[in-house]
C-alpha cells in the first residue's frame, strides 16, 4: 500500500528535474497525476507511466493552461486531492545593475508570471475540487525564498513571494486546504532563463559548489521527491504554512568552513 493510494494530483513543472522525479514518486506511490509543463518532455510521461500519468503541455502563466490541467484531472479521475506547483524559471542570478532599465518591466513581467502568478492561478483553478476533497497544495519554494545571494533580485523576490502565497493560503483555506512549500537549495537540474534579457537554459549547478555545502555534495533530484510525497500524505496532516528547507545544510554554512568536519581525515 503506497503513502498516496488513490490520491489525484495536478503537478505543474513536471516535465524534467525535480518535478519529474516527484512525479516518479508519487506514482511509485499509488497516485495518479495530471503531469504540466510549458516543455514538449511532458508527452514523456505517458510513455513512461501509462496508467498513471496524463501529460499536459500548457503555458501555466495563464488562467486557461491551468483550467485544462484541472479539468483533466476530474474528467479522468472525478477529482482533484492535491495541487502541486512546481514550474519556475530563474533570472541567471543578474543583479539589478546589469539589468537595463528598459528591460527591467518585462524581465519582471515573465519572471513573476511563472513563479508567482501561476501557482496562484493553479490553486484557484483546483480550489472548489480541493475544498472538498478536503486536499493538499505544496507550492517550491528555494533557498531564495528566505535568504539573499539565491538568485538575482527578480528570483529572489519572486521565492520570497511564494512563501508570502504559502503563509497566506494556509490562512485562508484552513481547516479546509492545508498549504506548504519545499524549499531546495542546490539542485542538479536545468533552468530556463528569461527570454526577455536573452537567457537561455543554464545548469543550476556551477562548477565546485558542492565544496561549499555542509554535506559535501550535490543532491540529486530524486532526493527531494520524499518531501514532496510526505507533504501530499497523512503524514503531513498535522503541517500548514511550513515551508520545509531541503538545503544540503546551505541555511547553516559556517564562514571558515561550511561545516565543522569538513577537512577532518575520514576512517
Amino acid at each position: 500500500m503506497g503513502a498516496l493510494d488513490g490520491k489525484v494530483v495536478v503537478f505543474t513543472g513536471a516535465g524534467a528535474g525535480i518535478g519529474r522525479a516527484a512525479v516518479a514518486r508519487y506514482v511509485a506511490e499509488g497516485a495518479k497525476v495530471i503531469g504540466v509543463d510549458i516543455s514538449p518532455r511532458v508527452r514523456e510521461l505517458a510513455d513512461e507511466f501509462p496508467d498513471s500519468v496524463i501529460p499536459i503541455q500548457a503555458d501555466i502563466s495563464t488562467w486557461a493552461g491551468n483550467v485544462s490541467a484541472v479539468d483533466a484531472a476530474r474528467d479522468a479521475w472525478g477529482r482533484v486531492d492535491v495541487f502541486v506547483g512546481n514550474a519556475g524559471i530563474t533570472d541567471g542570478m543578474v543583479p539589478l545593475e546589469d539589468i537595463p532599465g528598459a528591460d527591467l518591466s518585462q524581465a519582471f513581467e515573465e519572471l513573476f508570471a511563472v513563479n508567482v502568478l501561476a501557482p496562484t492561478l493553479g490553486v484557484r483553478a483546483a480550489l472548489n475540487d480541493l475544498v472538498e476533497s478536503r486536499g493538499c497544495v505544496i507550492l517550491t519554494g528555494s533557498f531564495a525564498s528566505s535568504n539573499a545571494a539565491g538568485g538575482g533580485v527578480l528570483y529572489t523576490a519572486s521565492k520570497h513571494a511564494v512563501l508570502g502565497l504559502v503563509r497566506q493560503l494556509a490562512y485562508e483555506l484552513a481547516p479546509d486546504v492545508r498549504v506548504n512549500g519545499i524549499a531546495p537549495g542546490v539542485a542538479a537540474t536545468r533552468l530556463r532563463g528569461l527570454s526577455s534579457l536573452g537567457q537561455g537554459t543554464t545548469d543550476a549547478v556551477l562548477d565546485g559548489t558542492e565544496r561549499a555545502l555542509p554535506l559535501q555534495e550535490i543532491a540529486d533530484v530524486d532526493a527531494y521527491a520524499g518531501a514532496f510525497t510526505m507533504l501530499a500524505s497523512a503524514d503531513g496532516a498535522a503541517m500548514t504554512g511550513s515551508m520545509i528547507t531541503v538545503d544540503s545544510g546551505l541555511g547553516i554554512r559556517g564562514i571558515a568552513k561550511p561545516g565543522g568536519r569538513v577537512g577532518r581525515n575520514r576512517t
